[in-house]
C-alpha cells in the first residue's frame, strides 16, 4: 500500500566520521521510515559518489534510472552514479549509509571506482567489497541505539584504514576533488590548469579515481548545485536555484533530464519525504546538503 507520507514519517540522521577518516568518509547516516508495515516512502536518489548500505530488515527496492523496481538483500554497495536511482522503503525500514568519497574508494576497496559506475552490487557476492563484508554483522544489537551504531561502524572503519595503506597519489587526488567542486571552475581546461595535469592524464586519473570523465563529473557538479538549492528550499523556481555557469533554463532542463530521468516541473510535483530530510540533515551536520558537494 502507498501511503502519502505524513510529517515525520522519515527521520535521517547524519554522523561524522573521526578525523583520520575525513578523507575517505563524507558521512554516516541513519535513515528510519516511521510508517506501519506495509506502507511505504519512495523518492529519487540524485547522482552521487559511492554508498554502502545496510539492513537488518531490508524493506527496499531500488531502480536504476527508469528500470524496474527490485529488491535487494540487507547489504549492498552503490558505485558512483551519473543518474538518478529510483527507490521505495517500507514502514519500520532501518538503514545506514556510509558515504565513500573518491579517494575513500581508492584506498579502501583498491579497485578502480570505472568498474563500479552507475551500478548497485550485493555487499556479499562481490569480491571488491570484501573488506567490508564483516560489517553488516556488528552494526545492529537487539536494542536499536543510533549513537552506539554509528561508533561501530567508525571503529570498523579505522581499523580498516590503519590495514590500508596510503595511495602513492593522495595527495594529487585530493587537490583534483577540491578543485573539481569549486563553483568556478567550468571547464576540462580550467581544471587542467588548476591541478596542473595535462588533460590526458586529468582524464585517466578522473577515470580510475572518480570513475567518470572530467567533462561529464563537472557537469553533474553545476546540476547538483542547482538541485541543492531547491531540496533546501523547495519555494524557489527553478530559475532562482540555477547556477551561474547555465546560459538559460533549457540548458538546465536538458542536464536535469540527463541525470534524473525527468524533467524538473515533474520532479517538483513529486514528494521527496527522504531526500528533503537527508538535505536538511545533512547540510546541518556536514555543511553541504549533498555528498557530491561535500568537501574533500
Amino acid at each position: 500500500m502507498l501511503s502519502k507520507p505524513l510529517d515525520g514519517a522519515v527521520a535521517v540522521r547524519f554522523f561524522m566520521p573521526s578525523p583520520a577518516l575525513a578523507p575517505y568518509i563524507s558521512t554516516y547516516y541513519l535513515t528510519e521510515v516511521n510508517l506501519p508495515d506495509g506502507e511505504f516512502v519512495e523518492d529519487w536518489l540524485h547522482p552521487e559518489w559511492a554508498n554502502l548500505r545496510v539492513s537488518n530488515n531490508a524493506k527496499w527496492t531500488f531502480a536504476l534510472g527508469e528500470g524496474p523496481l527490485e529488491g535487494l538483500p540487507e547489504a549492498i554497495l552503490a558505485g558512483p552514479t551519473s543518474i538518478a536511482t529510483h527507490f521505495r522503503l517500507g514502514g519500520g525500514s532501518r538503514i545506514w549509509g556510509i558515504g565513500l568519497l573518491p579517494l575513500g574508494w581508492l584506498r579502501l576497496l583498491g579497485v578502480p571506482a570505472s568498474g563500479f559506475v552507475d551500478r548497485t552490487a550485493v555487499l556479499a557476492g562481490e569480491p571488491a567489497a570484501a573488506p567490508l563484508a564483516a560489517l553488516p554483522k556488528t552494526v545492529f544489537t537487539a536494542t536499536p541505539n543510533p549513537a552506539e551504531e554509528a561508533a561501530r561502524i567508525d571503529a570498523y572503519f579505522l581499523d580498516l584504514l590503519a590495514r590500508s595503506p596510503p595511495h602513492e597519489d593522495e595527495l594529487r587526488i585530493r587537490t583534483v576533488h577540491t578543485a573539481l567542486i569549486d563553483a568556478n571552475i567550468a571547464s576540462v581546461r580550467e581544471l587542467a590548469e588548476r591541478v596542473m595535469m595535462s588533460s590526458r592524464s586529468l582524464e585517466r586519473l578522473s577515470l580510475k579515481v572518480f570513475g567518470f570523465s572530467p567533462k561529464l563529473l563537472l557537469r553533474r557538479q553545476r546540476f547538483l548545485r542547482s538541485l541543492a538549492q531547491f531540496m533546501l528550499d523547495p519555494s524557489l523556481t527553478w530559475i532562482r536555484t540555477l547556477d551561474f555557469h547555465y546560459v538559460d533554463q533549457a540548458h538546465f532542463v536538458r542536464d536535469f533530464r540527463r541525470f534524473m530521468v525527468m524533467g524538473p516541473r515533474s520532479y517538483a510535483a513529486l514528494d521527496h519525504p527522504v531526500l528533503r530530510a537527508a538535505a536538511q540533515g545533512r547540510s546541518a551536520a556536514a555543511g553541504a546538503a549533498m555528498q557530491a558537494l561535500h568537501q574533500p
